[in-house]
């Protein structure tokens, strides 16, 4: 099978992690748990890089769950302060690769600052035609699912059409990324084998892909054996992840 037909056919459009294990590897190495969150960092740098360069439609990063509140309130700090300071620092080097990004989740939530940072974010990529990355924040598939529910029962009150007319359609066009593919493959990292209420309509008939490795460890390499995976799941094609490699080099 060439190349070109990986490319096109075999590889999943859409790939939705959950970044698990931040905080037991940071503790396995004696540091302090935003140790681990400042490290992921470098693990996100390398799946979005490596999905760009397979050809990956979408990658959505499930960053903080609307459970994680209950954290305490200095680890919910900090890790708000360090997604300021990423957004700020990585939100040019995907502006110039042709990346697009998007903050999914209820945004009320955070600070004006941060809201205003997320827009400036948005606004400066939303034009560009590569990898769209996604970081889901604040977000709860429960919540993305309620809050379509309202802006459909609205379309109602306004009599622009009938709940006889509400459909599977209807209800998807009011939900996040209603503009991507569903999610063709699910990772998620540190051996949790669970999906903590993430994008739970859009991952209706998602591969489920679970690995023993917590988050900052995960890398490239990683990416193209849970791509492999789902490549043999869906075609039963021996395929590896040396044959990722080379897709990837020929790009």
């Amino acid at each position: 099978m060439s190349d070109t037909q990986l490319s096109s056919e075999l590889l999943p459009q859409h790939i939705a992690i959950i970044m698990d294990g931040n905080g037991r590897w940071a503790k396995q190495q004696g540091k302090p748990r935003l140790y681990g969150h400042r490290v992921a960092v470098k693990a996100v740098r390398e799946t979005i890089s490596a999905a760009s360069r397979l050809g990956i439609k979408a990658v959505t990063l499930f960053a903080f769950s609307s459970e994680n509140w209950k954290r305490p309130e200095e680890e919910v700090g900090l890790l708000m302060d360090l997604f300021m300071m990423v957004l700020t620092r990585e939100v040019k080097k995907l502006h110039k690769n042709n990346l697009k990004l998007n903050i999914v989740g209820d945004k009320s939530r955070f600070s004006t600052s941060l809201q205003k940072k997320i827009a400036d974010a948005e606004y400066l990529t939303q034009s560009n035609t590569g990898l769209v990355v996604n970081v889901a924040a604040n977000y709860g598939g429960k919540w993305d699912i309620t809050q379509a529910v309202k802006q459909l029962a609205i379309s109602i009150e306004k009599k622009q059409f009938t709940s006889e007319e509400i459909t599977e359609e209807s209800i998807s066009q009011y939900l996040c990324m209603s503009d991507l593919p569903d999610v063709d493959l699910m990772i998620r990292t540190s051996g949790e084998c669970r999906i903590s209420n993430f994008m739970l309509w859009q991952m209706a008939y998602a591969e489920l892909y679970f690995t023993d490795l917590y988050w900052p460890e995960f890398n490239e390499q990683a990416l193209l054996e849970a791509v492999s995976w789902f490549i043999n799941r869906e075609r039963r094609f021996g395929c590896t992840s040396e044959q990722l490699q080379s897709l990837m080099n020929h790009k």
